[in-house]
């Protein structure tokens, strides 16, 4: 979810200050972080006194602070399509997939890699199957990078660290693909940033 809304703030030009939240030791349960996002979930994202959570309202908020360029497009018709797009993966991909899930799935159920392994990827192309039927072209829809493709690329992500296979997707794969060669979704690779070794 913070991919998401790095991609966002580097297509927007916007400077900001990372600090890491290490999910996997638990900062994101430290009683300092959890004073800032009550949650304990990243992304969060301060702006002078105010901290905003969730990466969808997050992108919201820059793109009516900064509303160009535009992660949405000017008719309500095509803005809910593509907010419909991003929660597909938002909502319906994301949250039973993240580490947290896992991890339960883990610790609590004991299920094994190759169990999670089919989690995700069951999950992951039920989500990618709705998407691919309704993809655009160079992008989701068409020649504008929307919120729905801030949504993708990190999927993908996830998507190949699991070994998800992707072949069934081939319109999905080459909108990223060509979302890929933007600067601002090169910028926001996890590998790219300060802290690469962390999944924030």
């Amino acid at each position: 979810a913070a991919y998401r809304v790095r991609i966002a703030l580097a297509l927007k030009g916007i400077d900001y200050e990372v600090r890491t939240v290490d999910l996997r030791v638990g900062a994101h349960r430290d009683p300092v972080y959890l004073g800032v996002n009550p949650q304990g979930l990243v992304p969060c994202l301060i702006d002078g006194d105010a901290a905003f959570s969730q990466s969808i309202a997050i992108m919201e908020y820059l793109e009516e602070r900064f509303p160009e360029p535009a992660l949405l497009p000017k008719d309500p018709a095509g803005r809910a399509k593509v907010r419909a797009a991003a929660q597909v993966i938002a909502s319906d991909i994301h949250p039973i997939n993240n580490l947290r899930v896992l991890n339960y799935l883990k610790a609590e159920l004991g299920q094994e890699q190759p169990a999670l392994d089919r989690w995700m990827a069951r999950w992951i192309g039920a989500g990618f199957g709705v998407l691919e039927a309704n993809a655009g072209a160079p992008y989701l829809f068409g020649d504008a990078v929307t919120m729905a493709d801030l949504c993708l690329v990190p999927q993908f992500y996830n998507a190949r660290r699991f070994g998800v296979d992707l072949s069934m997707f081939p319109k999905l794969t080459a909108v990223e693909r060509n979302l890929l060669a933007l600067p601002a979704f090169e910028a926001a690779r996890p590998e790219n940033q300060p802290d690469a070794d962390s999944p924030a």
